[in-house]
């Protein structure tokens, strides 16, 4: 089956659970997204169709897809065969004139462009909302996991211990920021004022800190986290087992927190105005750091960090131990 993704990476995370329950009843998935989705997605092992900009070409890309698949399976063309995670008018609207019989949510006044239409509901998780649609497509009733396990293979894990022992960082010992916020959520800022003067203060007492930039975030994270080490250039592949990796993961409100959260990273998430009932990073590794009206301060989040460190240093040696055992 075809499924078309979120064009953003922290819904793209937050599908993880639903593409597997699809892939788990049989299906074989051909994935549509945007060219990061192949990095985040490389350890899963699925294939990850690069989506055009123009109508034109998004239109020729899943008509010449559908071929494919009809080609390998007689039956594609039968039933429904594709299932859309964006709630937008243009994504029914390509699968339809590439003459695919697919499903979604209702709205957007799409219905009418669907095989199916699901009711999309209030009140839920993002990735409950995901995965109640891939249980609508399948006909069932099933209760989402408490943790997303996204994949990191042990390719991306030399990669990315490579990276920090030339900088001459241990696993286990460093704090991993994740600063950036691109954008607003309802018109309220999601980026918590305080990060420098944070990093500062655990670059004076000594903690290595550790960003990982986005091609549009270097000059941002060279002026506001001088005393950060900077690695450029990191994939989203290696940037997982970076997370991974961390002793701690400071992050705002942004994709790299729903990595974290997925990969079982030791997540400090710090929220503002928004409501994080809806976005919150998924996982039992998470603390959710929130203060009403405003923002949590500093000395709250560097003693949260200074509880983390010690455990996730043991746990990093009892690693390295279990690693070098024989067999």
């Amino acid at each position: 089956m075809i499924v078309r993704l979120r064009n953003f990476v922290g819904d793209t995370v937050l599908s993880l659970p639903a593409l597997r329950l699809l892939q788990g009843r049989g299906y074989r998935l051909e994935l549509v997204g945007k060219g990061w989705a192949r990095s985040l997605l490389e350890a899963e092992g699925w294939t990850v169709h690069v989506r055009p900009d123009g109508l034109r070409e998004r239109v020729a890309q899943l008509r010449e897809l559908r071929r494919h698949l009809l080609a390998e399976d007689p039956g594609f063309d039968a039933r429904s065969n594709t299932l859309l995670l964006p709630y937008a008018f243009s994504a029914a609207l390509d699968a339809r004139l590439a003459g695919l019989r697919a499903e979604g949510h209702a709205g957007e006044g799409r219905s009418w462009l669907l095989r199916r239409a699901h009711p999309r509901r209030e009140g839920q998780h993002t990735l409950e909302e995901y995965w109640e649609l891939a249980c609508d497509f399948l006909g069932i009733s099933a209760e989402p996991p408490e943790s997303i396990g996204k994949q990191v293979s042990e390719a991306q894990r030399v990669q990315a211990r490579a990276l920090l022992a030339a900088q001459g960082i241990e696993p286990g010992r460093f704090v991993l920021i994740c600063p950036f916020a691109n954008g607003r959520v309802e018109f309220l800022e999601r980026s918590w004022p305080a990060f420098p003067d944070f990093v500062r203060r655990l670059h004076a007492a000594g903690r290595r800190v550790v960003i990982v930039p986005g091609p549009a975030e270097v000059q941002g994270a060279r002026d506001l986290y001088p005393d950060a080490t900077r690695l450029d250039g990191v994939t989203l592949a290696v940037y997982s087992a970076l997370l991974q990796l961390a002793g701690v993961v400071v992050a705002n409100d942004t994709g790299p927190a729903h990595m974290a959260a997925s990969v079982g990273a030791r997540l400090l998430s710090i929220w503002g105005p928004v409501d994080p009932d809806r976005w919150a990073p998924w996982g039992s590794t998470v603390t959710l750091l929130r203060r009403q009206p405003g923002w949590v301060g500093v000395d709250e989040v560097q003693s949260a960090v200074d509880q983390a460190l010690p455990w996730a240093a043991m746990a990093a040696a009892a690693l390295a131990a279990a690693s070098a055992s024989p067999r």
